[in-house]
C-alpha cells in the first residue's frame, strides 16, 4: 500500500458527490478524500422539474455538503480560481490544494446571455432561482400561449424540456385553464432525443404530441424581444409569447477552460471507459466531458453518466493506492425517467456505447415509472448524505 496519499474531487454535484463518497468508503482512513465546492448546498436537480410547479420546495431536495465531514470527507468551500493539471494542484479561496489524484467535476455553466434578451424574456427551469421564478409566475398565467423552447441543439438531460412542456400542460390543466392556453415547444435539434436513436425520439415525440403540445423541431432561436413578446428563429420563423420557458445553451467552466483542459469540441477529452484526461491522475466525469459516440453525436450530458463515471474513477484510484480490486471500466449504459404528467412518467434505458448505434428502449408511460422515479430521489438524497 502507498503512502498517504491525497485526492481532490472538484465540484459538490452528481459526479463528484459519488466519487468523493465511494472513494472514502474503499479506502483506509490514512488517505484524504477532499472535495471542492464554492456551494454549501448539493441540489438534486432532477427534482427542479417538480419544483417549477409547486410539488417540491427547495428544502425538500437541497442537503449541506458539511454533512459528509462525518463519513470523514474534508469539504472545502470556495472559488476555483485556477487548476494546474499537471501539477494535479489547485487554487480556492487563495489557498494551494494540491493532490496525487485529481478528478474534475464541475459540470456545465449555463449561457443564457448568448441569445440576446433570452434571459430577460422567460424562465429557467434549469437553476433553483429560475425554477422558483417560474412557479411563482404560473398562478397568473391564466390564458395565452406557453412556449418551451431549447436555445441549443445539444444541452443538460436530453429529456428535460420535453417532460418541463408536458408537465406545465398538466399544471395547466389542474388549473382549468388548459382549455385557454396554447402550448408550443420550439427545439433546436431536429427530434427529441435524437442521440437515444429514433425510435426513442419518434416515442418521446408522441408523447408529447399526445398532450396537445404542438411540437417545433429545428428552430434555433436568435432572439427574444421581451417588450414585444416574441421569437426570433434563424429559419426566418417567429413566435408571439405570453410565457417562455427555456433550457439555455451552456459551456465549459471558465477555470476548466484556462487551464488548457478542452479540446475542440469545447470540452475535455477523456478515454472513454477510464475517464482519464491527457494527464496522467487527472480525471474528468460528467457535463464537462465530450465522449465522442460512432453516430457522430456526443454522449449525452445527464447525472445518471457522472454517477456511473464516478464509480468507476473512484474504484480505479482506489485500486491505485491500495492494489486490491479489480480495474474498473465505464460502458456507456445509462437510464432514466420521463416525467409525463399526472404522476405518469416513462422509462428509458440501454448501452450508448453500443455500435454502430446506441440501443437504447423505452418503456410505456405508466405511474410505476412516476413513483420510481420519486423512490429514486428519496433513495438518493439519503444514500449519500
Amino acid at each position: 500500500m502507498k503512502q498517504e496519499q491525497t485526492i481532490l474531487v472538484l465540484g459538490g454535484g452528481v459526479g463528484g458527490l459519488v466519487t468523493a463518497n465511494t472513494l472514502r468508503k474503499l479506502l483506509p482512513r490514512q488517505h484524504r478524500v477532499v472535495l471542492v465546492e464554492r456551494e454549501a448546498n448539493h441540489l438534486f436537480t432532477p427534482s427542479l422539474l417538480w419544483l417549477m410547479t409547486g410539488q417540491r420546495k427547495a428544502a425538500s431536495i437541497v442537503r449541506p455538503l458539511e454533512r459528509l465531514r462525518r463519513k470523514g470527507i474534508e469539504v472545502v468551500r470556495g472559488e476555483i480560481a485556477r487548476i494546474e493539471p499537471e501539477q494535479r494542484r489547485v487554487t480556492v479561496g487563495g489557498r494551494t490544494l494540491a493532490g496525487d489524484h485529481l478528478v474534475i467535476s464541475l459540470g456545465a455553466e449555463f449561457t443564457p446571455q448568448s441569445i440576446p434578451g433570452l434571459a430577460e424574456g422567460g424562465h429557467t427551469f434549469c437553476t433553483l432561482a429560475g425554477a422558483e421564478g417560474l412557479r411563482d409566475a404560473l398562478p397568473a398565467f391564466r390564458s395565452g400561449r406557453l412556449v418551451v423552447l431549447t436555445a441549443a441543439p445539444a444541452y443538460k438531460c436530453p429529456a428535460a424540456p420535453y417532460e418541463a412542456a408536458m408537465l406545465l400542460e398538466h399544471d395547466c390543466r389542474r388549473r382549468g385553464v388548459r382549455d385557454r392556453v396554447q402550448v408550443d415547444l420550439y427545439a433546436a435539434e431536429p427530434g427529441p432525443m435524437g442521440v437515444a436513436g429514433p425510435e426513442v425520439s419518434a416515442g418521446v415525440r408522441q408523447m408529447v404530441e399526445r398532450k396537445g403540445i404542438a411540437y417545433h423541431p429545428e428552430h434555433q432561436v436568435t432572439s427574444v424581444d421581451a417588450a414585444a413578446r416574441r421569437i426570433d428563429f434563424a429559419n426566418g420563423a417567429a413566435a408571439n409569447i405570453d410565457l417562455l420557458v427555456y433550457v439555455p445553451s451552456h459551456r465549459a467552466p471558465a477555470v476548466v477552460r484556462e487551464a488548457g483542459l478542452l479540446d475542440e469540441s469545447g470540452w475535455v477529452p477523456v478515454d472513454r471507459h477510464t475517464l482519464e484526461t491527457r494527464h496522467a491522475g487527472v480525471y474528468a466525469i460528467g457535463d464537462v466531458t465530450g465522449i465522442p459516440l460512432k453516430l457522430g453525436k456526443p454522449l449525452p450530458k445527464a447525472g445518471v453518466f457522472a454517477h456511473y463515471q464516478g464509480e468507476v474513477v473512484a474504484r480505479n484510484i482506489a485500486r491505485a493506492i491500495t492494489g486490491q480490486g479489480r480495474p474498473a471500466r465505464f460502458d456507456g449504459s445509462g437510464e432514466c425517467f420521463i416525467e409525463a404528467g399526472g404522476h405518469k412518467a416513462g422509462f428509458g434505458k440501454g448501452n450508448f456505447y453500443a455500435e454502430p448505434t446506441p440501443q437504447i428502449s423505452l418503456k410505456r408511460v405508466g405511474y410505476r415509472w412516476h413513483l420510481g422515479k420519486v423512490l429514486f430521489e428519496q433513495s438518493w438524497l439519503w444514500r449519500w448524505f
